[in-house]
């Protein structure tokens, strides 16, 4: 391991802690106060993320998700071991960031801590196939404003991303709680001890960020 290694580590975790205690954050005051509505949960994700890019992207490359660091390892753009480093540093920030959120609400009777959850009557498949879309498209994008190194890198790639987390949850929001994210998912469902469907919130992103990354690989960068 390179020394300076632990400070891309560092911010993997800071960056999805922030993301989980903003995003799951807004959740738990929605459902507990009622001043939060899927606007608002939305905006609080994405605002998340985009302020990550902007602070950790220099360091890290600003995963802040396993379902990324998986399409990076798959396309050979960080090592094994750096990749798992990274995950478990990205599923460390998310515990510790709802252990804080325990903490701060646990006067007030809070029991599930922004836990991702199936809509009443969605099967898992459709939750898997939704997952899979939403992750698809946040990868494809970030593939093509943040990674492709065939044109300049945008300087308002956080700003696109994070808007692209604000679209997929308006639209999966009510129907999985648009996790993307196997530790938007992991952290709160550890410390809420809630495991229902899980493998949805593992398969869905993954197949999602898979295929976004062999289609810009094999489609886009190939072909340049």
């Amino acid at each position: 391991m390179h020394p300076q290694d632990w400070r891309k580590y560092l911010a993997e975790l800071l960056g999805t802690f922030l993301l989980i205690f903003m995003g799951a954050g807004s959740v738990i005051i929605g459902q507990t106060f009622g001043t939060s509505d899927l606007l608002g949960v939305a905006v609080a994700h994405g605002l998340a993320i985009m302020v990550g890019i902007y602070a950790f992207a220099h360091i890290s490359g600003a995963h802040f998700n396993p379902a990324v660091t998986i399409a990076m390892l798959a396309t050979k753009r960080i090592r094994v071991m750096e990749g798992i480093s990274y995950i478990i540093s990205q599923f460390l920030g998310a515990a510790l960031a709802t252990l804080a959120l325990k903490l701060i609400f646990v006067d007030l009777l809070v029991t599930e801590f922004g836990v991702p959850s199936l809509v009443g009557g969605l099967s898992p498949v459709s939750g898997i196939i939704i997952e899979a879309i939403l992750t698809f498209v946040l990868v494809l994008v970030i593939f093509s404003v943040a990674i492709d190194q065939e044109k300049t890198r945008s300087n308002t790639a956080g700003l696109v991303i994070g808007s692209v987390i604000l679209m997929d949850i308006l639209v999966g929001g009510p129907l999985t709680g648009a996790a993307m994210n196997p530790a938007r998912w992991f952290g709160p469902a550890l410390i809420s001890n809630v495991w229902t469907n899980w493998y949805v919130y593992l398969a869905g992103p993954l197949t999602g960020s898979l295929l976004a990354a062999a289609l810009y690989q094999l489609v886009y960068l190939r072909k340049k």
